[in-house]
């Protein structure tokens, strides 16, 4: 038999970037614990809507853990209280009923809301514009077997670009920094032979980017790499500053 909860919702109502915001409270009825978290918002929405009220503003896409377009604060932890999840896999089975959620934004200099838990992430964007790319010939397909690359290396390329670009661990971390996010888009690059010639440039460029954007520098918490749906470690935080040494060593 399908269990349902009752909840309460305290969620973050701005009209736009230079409103004030405050929370409001809403009561839902009957949700699913198979509900997805963003299920659960669908259904609020639907209600504020019958009753002519106008819906919450969030932010979502693919819904599958893939994007990383659901940035939501819930209950004081970025995506919930699940382990390497996004707020889409997040279930409503996490909560017991009658609790209350409170459903937040991102909260950084570098993502501003746009409106109710809608942040602006184009500093991400701009940070990769920066730098987060390889110049290479447009011709015919290598073969796979034409450049050997290390397994290990590799293995750590590939967990290094698993990173979303969520915002998780900039909205995890007391100063707001960026440095995970930063780091693991160096390091896909920086461990691969493709990304050696430009990978002085990028490593100044891609941190000077962020520092202009407003986020705040790493004290080595930890908080990034325990909240990042994906698991990405603060190992590639090192690796970004060794390369940024590097870079610095060559002016």
């Amino acid at each position: 038999m399908e269990k349902t909860i009752n909840l309460t919702l305290k969620v973050w109502r701005q009209a736009n970037a230079t409103a004030k915001g405050a929370f409001e409270s809403y009561e839902v009825k009957n949700i699913s614990t198979d509900s997805s978290f963003l299920e659960m918002l669908d259904i609020l929405n639907e209600q504020l809507i019958n009753e002519n009220k106008e819906p919450v503003a969030f932010d979502h896409d693919c819904r599958e853990g893939i994007c990383g377009m659901c940035s939501l604060y819930v209950n004081g932890r970025p995506h919930g209280p699940d382990d390497e999840v996004t707020t889409c896999q997040l279930h409503m089975r996490k909560f017991k009923d009658g609790e209350t959620i409170t459903i937040e934004p991102w909260r950084s200099a570098g993502f501003p809301v746009i409106k109710d838990l809608i942040v602006n992430r184009n500093a991400f964007d701009s940070i990769i514009a920066a730098g987060g790319y390889v110049s290479v010939g447009t011709g015919g397909v290598p073969d796979g077997n034409a450049m050997p690359i290390p397994k290990v290396d590799a293995d750590e390329a590939m967990d290094a670009a698993s990173c979303i670009g969520c915002g998780a661990c900039v909205a995890a971390c007391k100063n707001g920094s960026a440095m995970l996010f930063v780091s693991a888009k160096v390091s896909q690059l920086a461990l691969l032979p493709q990304g050696k010639v430009e990978a002085a440039r990028r490593a100044k460029n891609m941190v000077a980017k962020m520092d202009e954007l407003g986020f705040g520098n790493c004290t080595n918490t930890g908080a990034c790499e325990v909240e990042c749906p994906k698991g990405v470690s603060i190992a590639n935080i090192a690796r970004l500053n060794r390369e940024y040494l590097k870079a610095k060593c060559l002016d």
